[in-house]
């Protein structure tokens, strides 16, 4: 029997898969006594890449499986837990910062003066468990950042602690023809504008 594509020479092995006559030269081993033609040769490399590409996009959808049923609810649980206890952590920890630094010139602008003593006062009741201090100059330095030559303007203020509604905050003199404003934790009440002469 002669080769498939060497019709001169001798046959000496069959290919495993078409069954075809090949001289030494011709065959291709595979493994020990697999013989290949060079066409079955081909196609059996080619359909062993798509097996192996078949078999790695299966085992990876294996893993997004298990990491799914490994971050089912109860692992998004623990995550989003774990990051409010952290935040409430740091809140507990660094909370307690110091009052902001005073940016306007409260010297000279009381309705300025005014708000910003009312931040203060928020700011003491948030961390002192929902009282209010009996006097402005508690706030002082924790809650309420005021330059030393300032500390006096406090007195152009009017606070007093009232127990139904929390505190009332004004200014003592509002200017001629101003509406005066009154802070509370409620939030502002105004009454009529002060005339010249009354």
């Amino acid at each position: 029997m002669h080769c498939k594509y060497h019709p001169d020479r001798q046959a000496e092995v069959f290919c495993t898969s078409c069954n075809a006559p090949l001289c030494k030269e011709c065959a291709e081993q595979r493994a020990t006594g697999e013989y290949y033609c060079y066409e079955c040769a081909m196609l059996h490399s080619i359909s062993e890449v798509g097996t192996s590409i078949k078999d790695r996009r299966d085992k990876g959808e294996e893993r997004k499986e298990k990491a799914t049923k490994r971050w089912g609810p109860f692992g998004y649980f623990v995550i989003v837990s774990s990051v409010l206890i952290a935040v409430m952590w740091g809140v507990i920890l660094f909370g307690k910062k110091p009052a902001p630094p005073a940016a306007a010139e409260v010297a000279t602008n009381d309705r300025v003066l005014l708000f910003m003593v009312d931040g203060a006062i928020k700011r003491y009741a948030l961390y002192k468990d929902n009282t209010y201090p009996t006097e402005l100059t508690e706030l002082l330095p924790d809650y309420l950042s005021i330059r030393e030559g300032e500390v006096a303007s406090l007195k152009r203020l009017t606070y007093r602690p009232d127990p139904q509604v929390g505190y009332r905050l004004s200014v003592t003199s509002p200017g001629s023809g101003e509406m005066n404003l009154i802070l509370t934790p409620q939030g502002i009440e105004y009454s009529a504008p002060a005339t010249e002469g009354a």
